[in-house]
């Protein structure tokens, strides 16, 4: 699988999404964003992904513009909380994004969480909002094969399903839903929060390949064709973590990472949002 960093996955609605990004979840607002994002892009990085519950939009939007990298270089992600559900409510709280991000457009918009309810009515101004240009691709986050599925009669098939993913909660049947329909299935919480990466089967596996174990899991969500946004604020991490595209995971390799998978979410789990 030839990957480089510049590596991107077509998405149904046209856009070039790269296949690594930096994630901002419980990174704290101000310097620590920026200079996260700044030195990110610095190394080659060419993905953000942040979230309006974040509270940090706009050191992303300030970062990226300090970082030098035209605007049109890179992908900016942000999400739509669950308090702002409703077509109207939806509506506002994007342009209250933009404001807060200074870039423009938003490159992907996502529904950050399956709402009860009110999430159809939600993806309905999405759909609007891509319309207008605001948004160049939606998608939802969070969404099960059952909640991707009340999306099937909607004007646009989401773009993109953000889910926590790693090989200790390896969703293959999510996975071969999503790519049957088009649907780029992205992996946050990859490094499963620091849980596991002390594990007997990661650490020898990373030893095989001279690498870590954080570049063993982020390889492996590639290798399964995802879309992997591990998230730090440390400068040698942030390298590291984009270092992955010299070596690549055998079958046999991928196959016993696979096989450690063990339902553990370390974040949310949707499975039973109704």
């Amino acid at each position: 699988m030839a990957l480089t960093m510049m590596s991107t996955r077509k998405l149904n609605s046209g856009q070039e999404m790269p296949v690594l990004g930096l994630g901002v979840f419980q990174t704290p607002a101000g310097k620590v964003t920026r200079e996260a994002v700044k030195f990110a892009l610095k190394v080659g990085y060419r993905h953000v992904d942040t979230a309006s519950v974040y509270g940090n939009e706009e050191d992303v939007g300030r970062g990226v513009k300090e970082s030098g990298v035209p605007r049109e270089k890179v992908f900016v992600t942000t999400k739509l909380w669950n308090t702002d559900h409703g077509y109207d409510s939806a509506l506002s709280a994007c342009e209250k994004s933009l404001r807060r991000l200074g870039l423009g457009y938003i490159d992907l918009y996502l529904i950050h969480w399956p709402v009860p309810e009110l999430r159809k009515e939600t993806w309905k101004a999405l759909e609007e909002l891509q319309r207008r240009g605001s948004c160049r691709a939606i998608g939802v986050s969070n969404y099960t094969i059952r909640h991707l599925s009340e999306l099937g009669s909607s004007e646009a098939v989401p773009a993109v399903d953000q889910v926590e993913f790693n090989p200790f909660l390896y969703q293959a049947e999510l996975l071969r839903f999503c790519d049957d329909r088009g649907i780029q299935l992205e992996a946050y919480s990859p490094l499963t929060r620091a849980k596991k990466l002390r594990h007997p089967v990661i650490l020898e596996v990373a030893r095989r390949y001279s690498k870590s174990p954080a570049q063993v899991m982020i390889r492996w969500g590639l290798q399964h064709g995802l879309v992997v946004i591990p998230k730090s604020t440390r400068p040698e991490r942030i390298r590291e973590n984009g270092e992955v595209f010299d070596f690549e995971i055998s079958s046999a390799d991928m196959s016993r990472l696979d096989g450690l998978s063990e339902d553990l979410h370390t974040v949310w789990d949707p499975t039973d949002e109704p």
